[in-house]
């Protein structure tokens, strides 16, 4: 038998899916005789049973999915918390030939009680919509409560490309559609979530993207999304379409939030011409800000005609020019800010109106 050694660089990451559970102490060795097993040791705080999840990453945290099934001890469904939990992983008859020296572990427990908002997030309750065309059903998702702050950006960037700075809290702009799609993985990626867009057969990581990946528009056709990541990504026009209009809560407002456009948009008849910080305006029905106005928003979808048929969590056109945007913005008169008025832009362009704003899954 071929002894494999793994070489495991991280021993204490640990995840949680309701937020009441509590994983500590979390250790892995690998066992130094012919058998070469695996073993996790951790500690759980809560009131009830839980299912424990163990994941597995073999590229140093950018995604999980190593198989890891062939397990026993403290692992599945129904385990009680305690301290000194076990898990034993027999990785060689699982994955005979399996080596490397990026391994990280993860240990996920869920109680079965509903998850927390993720901080800045607004849960956005599935329901079903006209878009004007057709009916949308929409699984239930999270909408980021703003537009995407300029120091969020540079957090994760390392850059701030806007035109209108000097305040943090203004909308980033001056942003490709590609770059939020680069934002989103590198935040994901360093927050520990599967990043849900990949580029090609180059996986996720746009450290291994290759360098004109974002030189051309038409490279958006290589940009594929994986829909049941849990990372950061951008909202469908659909997703984006309904919490605008306050989805399930919605009131029919013409604008997000209102029907005084003065009282829930920055634009042209306000604006100064420039961005405000966000969070500024009266919040729509859902508590999301600035939807309508201040910068328009990228969206995940190709720019094409509605479907006129139901559709359920639809993602756009799969042929195209252009990107879907969202919103208005700073100079747009009233009409462009409307919740049903759409827009389109090339997703290589750069614009001081362009931003966006973040979406992720339930669990």
């Amino acid at each position: 038998m071929k002894m494999i050694m793994l070489s495991i660089l991280l021993l204490a990451t640990v995840g949680t899916l309701s937020g009441a559970p509590v994983v500590s102490n979390l250790t892995v060795a690998q066992r130094s005789d012919n058998t070469k097993m695996v073993d996790v040791w951790f500690d759980l705080t809560n009131s009830l049973p839980m299912t424990v999840t163990l994941l597995v990453s073999d590229d140093n945290g950018v995604s999980w999915d190593v198989s890891c099934n062939l397990t026993s001890g403290d692992i599945g469904p129904g385990i009680s918390p305690g301290s000194g939990k076990h898990i034993v992983w027999d990785v060689l008859a699982e994955h005979p030939g399996i080596n490397g020296d990026q391994f990280k572990f993860k240990i996920i427990a869920d109680d079965g009680t509903p998850p927390p908002v993720p901080e800045g997030f607004v849960l956005v309750e599935g329901g079903t919509f006209n878009n004007g065309t057709g009916n949308v059903t929409l699984t239930s998702y999270y909408l980021a409560r703003y537009e995407l702050k300029q120091s969020e950006y540079l957090s994760v960037m390392g850059v701030n490309p806007s035109t209108f700075t000097g305040i943090p809290d203004r909308p980033v702009e001056t942003v490709m559609w590609f770059d939020a799609i680069e934002y989103c993985n590198r935040r994901s990626i360093l927050e520990g979530l599967v990043p849900c867009y990949q580029y090609l057969g180059y996986g996720t990581n746009p450290d291994n993207w290759p360098a004109n990946w974002n030189s051309t528009y038409s490279n958006h056709y290589n940009v594929y999304c994986t829909w049941t990541a849990d990372g950061y990504r951008l909202p469908t026009e659909m997703q984006w379409m309904f919490a605008a209009r306050g989805g399930n809560l919605t009131h029919g407002y013409t604008y997000s939030g209102g029907n005084d456009i003065n009282a829930v948009a920055w634009y042209a008849g306000n604006s100064g011409m420039t961005t405000h910080s966000v969070g500024l305006k009266e919040p729509n029905e859902l508590g999301l800000y600035d939807m309508s106005g201040n910068v328009y928003e990228w969206c995940w979808d190709i720019y094409g005609n509605y479907f006129p048929f139901a559709q359920t969590d639809p993602t756009g056109a799969n042929t195209g020019t252009y990107q879907v945007i969202r919103g208005g913005a700073w100079y747009e008169n009233a009409t462009m800010c409307r919740v049903v008025t759409r827009g389109y832009s090339y997703a290589d362009q750069e614009s001081s109106s362009l931003g966006f704003r973040l979406c992720r899954r339930l669990p």
